[in-house]
Formats: structure tokens, C-alpha cells, sequence
């Protein structure tokens, strides 16, 4: 079984050459840096969610927010599950109302985006961690 490391949201950047969004996940206990470049609309849901603006109608995002708590489930955490081909894999692990554990496939930018809504805690898998990471 594979170790999970908790991390935290810890900038939003924009590369002005190549446009790139790119969103850079720090360890809690420890030091190391995940950068993961995402798209604009994902970076742009993130960044109204980190800054506190509240649209007048639910986007993509707060929706399933929306829609995962209405039913009842909750997400437990969104894990960064793989590196491959220099595209991250991501899973969402929602809490059914019945107490079982699903798990969803899911872009780990849309992950984020929704673990910030949610309140749930985001983990990288230790070996997607050792492949990308970046040293502070």
C-alpha cells in the first residue's frame, strides 16, 4: 500500500511566456513543492474560491459540491494518485450516505477546485511526490 502526503494549496501563478496556469501544492510536514500546471478555467474557479468571491449562481464546482452534499455523501479527500506521460491522475473519495467509500477518476485541478469547496483535505501519493516534486 501506497503512502498518502497531505498537502495544502500554496500559490496560484501564471507563466506570462507560455500561459500556462500552474498551481503548486506544498507538503504540510515537510518541504517539498508539487507544481501542476492546469487549465484557465480550473485555475480561475480556484482562484475565486481562494479569494472569497461568491458568484450569484453555483459554476461547475460548487454544484457538485452542491449536488454531493445534497445527496447525503461527503468528500472525504482527493488524492493525486499518478504521473504518467507528464499528465497527473486524480481521484475524488466521496463517503456515500450509507458509509461506503467510492472513488471517482477525476483531473486533479477539477479535484482541487472542489476539495477547496468541500473543506476536504488534499493528498499526493509519495511516488507521484518523489517524481514531480520541487525543493523550496
Amino acid at each position: 500500500m501506497s503512502k498518502l502526503i497531505e498537502v495544502e494549496l500554496v500559490r496560484i501563478r501564471i507563466d506570462e511566456k507560455r500561459g500556462d496556469q500552474v498551481i503548486v501544492l506544498k507538503e504540510k510536514k515537510g518541504e517539498r513543492y508539487l507544481p501542476i500546471v492546469i487549465g484557465i478555467i480550473e485555475a480561475t474557479a480556484i482562484k475565486m474560491k481562494v479569494s472569497g468571491f461568491k458568484p450569484p449562481r453555483p459554476l461547475t464546482h460548487d454544484l457538485l459540491n452542491n449536488l454531493i452534499t445534497q445527496m447525503g455523501a461527503k468528500l472525504e479527500k482527493v488524492v493525486v494518485t499518478k504521473l504518467e506521460n507528464n499528465i497527473f491522475y486524480a481521484k475524488l473519495v466521496v463517503r456515500k450516505r450509507d458509509g461506503e467509500l467510492i472513488e471517482v477518476d477525476a483531473r486533479p485541478s477539477d479535484s482541487i477546485a472542489l476539495a477547496l469547496r468541500a473543506g476536504a483535505p488534499i493528498f499526493v501519493e509519495e511516488e507521484v511526490l518523489e517524481q514531480a516534486e520541487m525543493k523550496g
